[in-house]
């Protein structure tokens, strides 16, 4: 199953190249009072809501995917977790670069250990990228993004696999410089999630995609996940052993070598197998945007 947010929060459907309406189902999710719990209720009830979903989509009005505008599939997410340099040319590439690593010790990822980025930062496609910081170097980052689905604390790397419940596409931009990476990794529109969820059982192994992003025709990044330092299920154990996962949490898993600039006018255009394609546009300032 493809979900998505799209349009005036809309929830949808993605099959082929359409998008069933089945915003209706959200009538059946529980409502709170303040404090709200934990999580993004729409994961937190997904389980519940799926098979509903599917029904409704049978008969459901329908727009072209090619024709909404696609928010980000994730409302909600309590925590967007960042693997640092998790690809080991990628590591190579920072090490060898003053431009990237700024003169602060680069450690692996064992060492370093996980980051947060602030859930302001997160967008849809179709919101584009705002980079107006121009003394600053600001880069794309192609990554496979993992949904989290439901609770879990202290998760074991046999088990983690369980908690996931599904994948998209994320794009986590970045200003270089010395600050912390949770400082420059969490400006507004520099976490990308989309185009829509896929969920797991339409992804036989995370460990073994092809993805590719390219700018203007150009490969600007390339590789698989099979290249992870950390793969999926020993960063869901890394990160659990730190923090409470919730339905909803988004682990951003990592980029490959190729980072480089991005401009205004540039257009991002990534591919993952088995996922499929996110176009987003980047902007120099708000007013354009």
């Amino acid at each position: 199953m493809r979900f998505c947010r799209f349009d005036d929060n809309r929830l949808g459907v993605v099959i082929g190249d359409e998008v069933k309406d089945v915003t209706a189902v959200l009538d059946r999710l529980p409502s709170y009072r303040y404090p709200f719990p934990h999580g993004d209720q729409l994961m937190v009830n997904f389980a519940e809501l799926r098979p509903v979903m599917e029904e409704m989509a049978k008969t459901a009005p329908s727009k072209k995917l090619a024709d909404v505008a696609l928010l980000s599939p994730i409302a909600n997410p309590g925590k967007i977790i960042g693997a640092p340099v998790n690809y080991r040319l990628h590591l190579d590439e920072v090490l060898d670069s003053d431009q990237l690593h700024h003169g602060m010790k680069i450690k692996p990822i064992a060492e370093a250990g996980v980051f947060l980025k602030a859930t302001s930062s997160l967008i849809g496609p179709s919101e584009g990228i705002v980079v107006d910081w121009n003394d600053r170097r600001t880069d794309h980052e192609i990554e496979l993004a993992v949904i989290i689905g439901k609770k879990g604390f202290r998760i074991s790397e046999a088990d983690a696999l369980d908690y996931i419940a599904g994948y998209a596409i994320c794009y986590d931009i970045t200003i270089r410089g010395p600050e912390e990476r949770s400082y420059r990794k969490s400006l507004d529109t520099f976490s990308v999630l989309g185009p829509y969820v896929v969920t797991t059982d339409e992804i036989a192994d995370p460990n073994n995609l092809d993805f590719e992003l390219t700018i203007g025709g150009e490969t600007r990044q390339k590789s698989n996940t099979k290249m992870l330092i950390f793969n999926i299920q020993k960063l869901i154990e890394f990160a659990s052993k730190a923090y409470t996962l919730h339905p909803g949490d988004v682990i951003m898993t990592g980029t490959p070598e190729g980072v480089a600039p991005i401009a205004a006018g540039d257009v991002l255009h990534g591919t993952f197998e088995g996922i499929g394609s996110m176009d987003v546009k980047v902007y120099d300032n708000w007013a354009t945007k």
